[in-house]
């Protein structure tokens, strides 16, 4: 969390992390460099690919991005299906992402992508080879998201969205004396904002928690039946004060917050002693979370970008030969 403060201004941790910067930059646009020029070699899948990744370190709400990319598309009536690498599972393969899927085999966010859109997902090291892997296993897919990405240059891509949250680009440099993965601004093709607060121009969202929770066997409770009831919210993502805020926004009375590392499985982690308390938990927590305490009630996330930015990403999609193909 120190580092994490220190990449928002130019105070003395990050400038003694500066000349490593210049290490980091050099490598990567090295990089870069070799992709532009073919030594190394950028492989297209077939069909078109829309990249939801960041520039900067740390949770950005890509995949809410993804989730809403994925179910306007199929809105459209579209056939898609998404890759991720899987960050944080302990599993080293390429596997698909079925509905029993232990979280800890595929990843959390994958896991919960697949439950919440019902969308084909594969997981893998390298993103070529989850394409490859999905598009074997369900032929007819016609597009794919992937969930990050967007410095994986070994697979090429139609569509870049990038993510931002309310740090913009923190201090504006890279890692490790700053946040920043590559140097800001890039080509690009779309820029969504997550936050309330946006740091520079871009397309925006907005962020709410449903009005209702979800028990392990997928029944929902209206948060109105939770009004006065005592309750421990925990959560393990990026940002948890943000998750705790929003339930106290609601008027729930939250009489206990706990913060877990990000992707945190849950194992180490004991419910609470406390008779007749209700554990709250993020839609993403939810399928670890159930394990030890099958109780607890997923709060699902609302994210609806503006109208603006599917109009802006269908007019992308429509002008690529793969989706004039398809």
């Amino acid at each position: 969390m120190g580092l994490q403060q220190a990449w928002l201004g130019r105070g003395a941790t990050a400038r003694s992390l500066w000349p490593l910067s210049l290490l980091f930059g050099a490598l990567a646009a090295t990089r870069r460099a070799l992709y532009r020029s073919g030594i190394l070699r950028t492989e297209h899948v077939g069909v078109p690919v829309i990249v939801v990744g960041n520039v900067i370190a740390g949770g950005s709400g890509k995949t809410p991005v993804v989730m809403a990319v994925v179910r306007h598309l199929q809105a459209r009536g579209l056939r898609v299906g998404v890759i991720s690498r899987g960050y944080g599972r302990a599993t080293d393969d390429c596997r698909e992402v079925l509905d029993d899927s232990d979280p800890r085999d595929v990843g959390d966010e994958p896991a919960l992508i697949h439950r919440a859109t019902e969308a084909p997902v594969f997981v893998a090291r390298r993103r070529v080879e989850a394409a490859r892997a999905l598009l074997a296993r369900h032929p007819d897919i016609r597009c794919i998201v992937s969930d990050d990405g967007l410095q994986h240059m070994a697979m090429a891509r139609d569509v870049e969205i990038c993510v931002f949250d309310d740090r913009g680009t923190g201090n504006g440099w890279l890692l490790p004396a700053g946040p920043l993965r590559e140097p800001w601004p890039r080509a690009c093709d779309l820029v969504l904002h997550t936050g309330a607060r946006p740091a520079f121009e871009g397309f925006t969202a907005r962020r709410a928690l449903a009005d209702h929770a979800v028990r392990s066997d997928g029944t929902a409770v209206p948060l109105t039946e939770l009004t006065g009831r005592p309750l421990v919210a925990v959560a393990a993502i990026a940002k948890p004060e943000a998750f705790f805020q929003m339930l106290r926004e609601l008027g729930l009375h939250v009489q206990q917050c706990i913060a877990l590392p990000d992707h945190d499985d849950f194992d180490r982690w004991q419910p609470p002693a406390r008779q007749g308390h209700t554990v709250l938990c993020t839609e993403k927590d939810a399928a670890k979370l159930w394990r030890h305490a099958p109780d607890a009630l997923a709060v699902p996330l609302l994210f609806e970008p503006e109208p603006a930015f599917f109009r802006a990403l269908d007019a992308k999609l429509s002008s690529t030969d793969g989706h004039q193909a398809a």
